[in-house]
């Protein structure tokens, strides 16, 4: 087909500012060909014809439908879905943050260097380590950091073990760490209390364990009350004790873990700092270790030497790198921001109000929802479903009936040990009227379990898409993508 090369004239025949007339504009159109090369072209998509008006109002209305923090509260435990403040974006968006390289030279990244220096420093004198390595890109990613370190230090010794102790009430991410570290996954069960059973603890114990795989608060929203002996059977064995501390929100300003034996944490800043994650990730881990382990964390770590920043890769005992550049960094310049915004008071205080609100919402739940360790809890309560059972009303039920009053569903059927599990972590971000008007709500669902279960079973009702079929999503998912239908 002959292109178009004739100009596009715009006339403009009406006067200017000064009563001038406006010269013509001479746009050129150029043939296609110029543009884009014949072999990359294809053929129109079927897509329908429509004004940018009504794009514009399609995708807003779909973003409208998105579900985040900044509409309304997530009950979602362990998960830590807390306001990111906006402060934090500010900074990660200063352009000396923001556009700079990791192969720039050293000199010229002095400021991003003692940001990494000082966020090290001050999660060190959070937690109580001797050392702390940011690289991580998240928490399951440090998880593995601190697993090899044990596998490190053991290796060293002349001794690499072949077991590591897990509780069967822990993240799931655990045993898959201890499994690509080499390890032999051996659980240990709970005690009456949600914690670990001492006495079987004590069998399992032997020179062939490597170590302890803990988490402190436990999934349970339970603190450990033995950890200081569980940290001393450990020991007294050569092996080390791992914590996984997703779930330092409830000891924040109160309890240093290195106080307590713990050997080597790992912290997810993505929910104890407030860095964004899940859908708005990425996410960003944290590695502290104690004196022992302290020459296996990886490298670079940040160096300082009168007031001058420089990579450290000289460790030779080091596990070596783990991210391909130093963890995400601007996630670190939020965390870093939400600490100094804070201060050690205002660090304390989030941690009370964490262990605080979810006590509130344990009272306040308690005549309607079972609960299967009837304790103080820490940052997050795990019931055990309805208090009284209802006909065929299960914990998901009660969790998609969530949706049609405006919630989003909370962590069901975790931890494992738990009946029909419903665990609530309500952060400590979330007021009073927040929680007051949540509490309401899984109130009425209660009292509609018992007069108007078909209420539940057939929940949400409200939402754009309804209860999909989980089974057969299972089962038979659909992985493939396919172009359109033609019309």
């Amino acid at each position: 087909m002959q292109q178009n090369t004739e100009p596009l004239i715009f006339e403009r025949s009406s006067p200017g500012r000064r009563g001038h007339s406006l010269p013509a504009c001479d746009v050129p159109a150029l043939p296609t060909e110029s543009v884009l090369p014949a072999h990359w072209q294809r053929d129109a998509l079927p897509l329908p014809e429509v004004s940018e008006l009504d794009v514009v109002r399609h995708f807003t209305r779909l973003s409208q439908r998105n579900y985040s923090i900044e509409h309304d509260f997530y009950p979602l435990g362990s998960c830590t879905m807390k306001y990111n403040p906006k402060v934090n974006d500010v900074a990660a968006g200063l352009p000396g943050f923001s556009f700079i390289h990791p192969h720039q030279p050293e000199s010229t990244i002095q400021g991003a260097l003692a940001l990494i220096h000082g966020l090290s420093r001050l999660i060190m004198a959070i937690t109580g380590y001797a050392n702390c390595s940011l690289q991580p890109a998240a928490g399951a990613h440090g998880e593995l950091c601190g697993v090899l370190m044990i596998r490190a230090h053991h290796v060293k010794q002349g001794n690499p073990r072949r077991k590591m102790i897990i509780p069967d009430s822990a993240h799931g991410t655990n045993p898959a760490t201890a499994a690509m570290c080499g390890y032999t996954a051996i659980e240990v069960p709970s005690s009456e209390r949600g914690t670990v059973d001492l006495d079987a603890l004590a069998v399992l114990l032997d020179e062939d364990v490597a170590g302890l795989m803990l988490t402190v608060p436990n999934t349970l929203g339970l603190f450990e009350q033995d950890i200081v002996e569980i940290c001393r059977m450990a020991h007294a064995v050569g092996a080390l004790v791992y914590c996984d501390g997703a779930n330092m929100n409830a000891l924040l300003g109160t309890v240093q873990p290195a106080a307590l034996g713990l050997d080597v944490l790992h912290l997810n800043l993505h929910k104890t700092f407030t860095t964004p994650h899940g859908g708005g990730g990425p996410g960003a881990g944290a590695i502290c270790v104690n004196e022992t382990l302290e020459p296996y964390l990886p490298v670079p770590l940040v160096k300082e030497a009168d007031g001058v920043y420089a990579w450290d890769e000289d460790r030779p005992d080091s596990i070596g790198r783990i991210h391909s550049f130093y963890g995400n960094f601007l996630n670190q310049v939020r965390a870093y921001t939400y600490i100094r915004t804070l201060g050690a008071e205002g660090i304390k205080r989030a941690g009370d109000y964490a262990v605080l609100n979810a006590n509130y919402l344990k009272e306040k739940l308690r005549g309607a929802y079972a609960l299967r360790y009837d304790r103080t809890c820490m940052h997050e309560v795990v019931f055990a479903g309805l208090k009284e059972k209802a006909e065929g009303v299960r914990t998901l039920d009660v969790a998609k009936r969530m949706i049609d009053y405006g919630f989003h569903p909370s962590t069901v059927y975790f931890p494992l040990i738990v009946p029909e599990a419903l665990m609530i972590e309500p952060t400590e971000t979330e007021n009073k009227d927040t929680l007051d008007t949540f509490i309401d709500a899984l109130l009425a669902i209660a009292e509609e379990a018992q007069t108007a279960p078909e209420l539940l079973k057939d929940a949400p009702v409200s939402a754009p898409v309804r209860r999909l079929d989980e089974t057969s999503a299972a089962r038979r998912p659909n992985l493939r993508w396919q172009p359109p239908r033609q019309l």
